[in-house]
């Protein structure tokens, strides 16, 4: 496991100090290096884990640590993440592995004068019996920021918009590794004939209670090598994500425009709902994006997706369509359990992102007919991003009014707010976080 721990510093290097994508970084390390098993598993364990616990652990490092976490060298506080984290979180890697291997790790990098510095952390730390200090329950906002390793400010702002309770069950939601969630594509097949397909590649399947159908999936190792995934059989994209689509409610023969795209599970679920019968546009502004949606849509026996590049914020002209999606680009707080770097972003340039997605939700109305249906939504937590946009919108435009969300059995709100929009927390739902709001333009 050396050489994983070898990598998996040099992709929590990237990550938090050249800005990459950690998804992105592991799979990149997982084909450069020809990783497989035990071994990917292992890598993202560390990856995913350092990044969902790097300020729990700057707090415990901060407790036996002589020098400033600010003053360590970068690539010696990775090595020391990577030791604590090992020694807090990972029941299976034995306390003398945790840090032999980070003293070892420090030489492979050749930063020599830094391993008498990690062994004597890293030593003490068991000596101690692993004992760190968490800070006074009196300053929630400090004592949440360090137990689910999120900023103050994220937590302040959390708080301030969904109360105590709820913030600390999304906290503890976007914690760990997210279902894979699949959706079956009854074009091709049907879910209790692609459940017996997957039991039989050993896969674990659990049904969703509030989607027909889709599945959530366990013990399946890499999806893509499965027979019913290259057969078509299914797709993969969160709950959250799925009942988006569905709220969205295309049914067969209409017009669809999906504004922002990618990577395009919204679109393939409303063409499986559609029975691959009428028209939908699937737009992004990336070339490489819209060949991955073409892609799927291929494997999926899908005909009648029409992909094209297109910046959604422009005044290039809509096709007359019965329903547009407007799933924009935000903040994502809502999917930190899938991309935990985002919490470190300090630059999160709330002003243009908000600008920008009015923007987009403005000229994507400009060619709707009139008792056509808009839906837009987001994976943040933020009520800048979700109902202030909306609130605006309506106010701005006399001509739109929200139409109420059909909820399926086992959905509720969760807080208080207009029927026409849902906000969706992980840690309620087992999804990621959402917020979908349902719009109507007035019969003429």
């Amino acid at each position: 496991m050396a050489n994983v721990r070898s990598i998996a510093h040099n992709v929590l290097y990237r990550v938090l100090y050249e800005d990459a994508y950690s998804a992105i970084a592991i799979n990149n390390a997982v084909h450069k290096e020809n990783l497989s098993g035990i071994d990917v598993s292992f890598l993202s364990a560390l990856v995913y884990g350092v990044l969902e616990r790097k300020l729990t652990l700057d707090y415990i490092i901060r407790q036996y640590s002589s020098i400033r976490i600010k003053k360590i060298e970068k690539g010696t506080l990775i090595v020391l993440y990577l030791g604590m984290y090992q020694l807090i979180y990972m029941d299976k890697v034995p306390d003398s592995a945790a840090v032999n291997e980070s003293v070892k790790l420090c030489k492979q990098l050749r930063l020599y004068k830094s391993s008498g510095f990690v062994n004597a952390i890293l030593r003490n730390f068991v000596r101690a019996d692993k004992a760190y200090r968490l800070p006074d329950q009196q300053n929630i906002v400090k004592y949440f920021s360090v137990v689910y390793s999120c900023p103050e400010s994220m937590v302040t702002e959390l708080i301030a918009t969904y109360g105590q309770d709820l913030t600390e069950k999304a906290l503890r939601g976007i914690l760990g590794r997210p279902p894979i969630t699949v959706r079956v594509n009854t074009l091709k097949t049907d879910k209790a004939a692609l459940k017996r397909a997957l039991e039989k590649q050993g896969a674990t399947v659990d049904d969703i209670s509030y989607l027909e159908n889709s599945l959530n999936l366990s013990a399946v190792g890499s999806i893509d090598q499965l027979p019913p995934y290259r057969e078509g059989h299914f797709f993969v994209e969160d709950a959250a994500s799925q009942l988006c689509a569905e709220i969205l409610g295309s049914q067969p023969d209409e017009t669809i425009a999906d504004v922002c795209a990618a990577p395009g599970g919204k679109s393939l679920y409303s063409a499986i709902r559609m029975e691959n019968r009428g028209v939908i546009y699937s737009y992004d502004i990336h070339e490489h994006k819209i060949k991955m949606m073409e892609d799927n849509a291929r494997r999926l026996g899908i005909s009648i997706m029409k992909t094209a590049l297109r910046d959604a914020s422009s005044v290039r002209e809509l096709p007359a369509c019965d329903r547009i999606l407007c799933d924009v680009p935000c903040s994502g707080w809502g999917i930190l359990r899938r991309k935990p770097e985002i919490r470190y972003k300090t630059d999160t340039n709330i002003d243009n992102l908000t600008k920008l997605q009015y923007s987009i939700l403005c000229m994507s109305v400009k060619d709707l007919p009139s008792d056509s249906v808009l839906v837009y939504s987001t994976c943040t937590l933020r009520k800048k991003e979700n109902h202030d946009i909306i609130r605006r919108f309506l106010e701005e435009h006399p001509d739109f009014v929200g139409e109420p969300i059909k909820l399926p059995d086992g959905i509720d709100h969760i807080i208080e707010e207009e029927p026409y929009c849902l906000t969706l927390l992980p840690g309620v739902y087992d999804t990621d976080g959402f917020f979908i709001a349902k719009l109507r333009r007035r019969p003429t």
